[in-house]
């Protein structure tokens, strides 16, 4: 009995642990295949219209932008309204706070991976990029944390993708 029992008081602290490892790296997976995505179908695009960048290769505006999404991926739902969300009713920052102007009621899809994005076109502002696009990698489902789930990937006219990072500062009120 005295056995079983630290067998179990051993598991009970060890498999908490296993399981984190298991989520973590299930993201990182999930991130690593949606950006690998994302890059292949920046160079599709200039590749196809012959450019040597995106604004060449067409990518002007937010109709653009949508269209590269809906061009370059096996899209099986897209969401225009809150009815039909692509994206959860509410996201947080790693330190708690809650994330606010996540765009959930903006054209969103979900690609066949499972993931939601939602492109916003940005060229010629602050930004630097000329499409933002907001990841959700496993949809709506949980944990809805920016950072872990949740990101913004930049693609820059040369086709390049880099995270946006004002979703990593605590104190940020990033507007997408």
């Amino acid at each position: 009995m005295v056995t079983l029992g630290i067998i179990g008081v051993v598991s009970a602290m060890t498999v908490p642990s296993l399981m984190q490892n298991y989520q973590r790296q299930s993201y990182v997976t999930q991130l690593h295949k949606v950006y690998n995505e994302v890059q292949q179908a920046a160079v599709a695009q200039m590749n196809s219209k012959n450019a040597i960048n995106l604004i060449e290769a067409g990518i002007n505006s937010q109709t653009a932008a949508n269209n590269f999404i809906k061009d370059n991926f096996k899209v099986v739902q897209t969401c225009t309204n809150t009815l039909t969300p692509c994206f959860a009713a509410s996201y947080k920052m790693l330190s708690g706070s809650a994330l606010s102007g996540h765009g959930a009621d903006k054209t969103s899809y979900v690609l066949a991976s499972g993931a939601a994005v939602r492109p916003g076109y940005y060229y010629g502002t602050t930004y630097g990029s000329v499409i933002n696009l907001l990841i959700d990698i496993n949809g709506p489902k949980g944990p809805n944390i920016a950072g872990r789930d949740v990101f913004i990937l930049a693609i820059f006219n040369n086709g390049m993708i880099d995270e946006y990072s004002a979703m990593s500062a605590p104190a940020s009120t990033a507007s997408f």
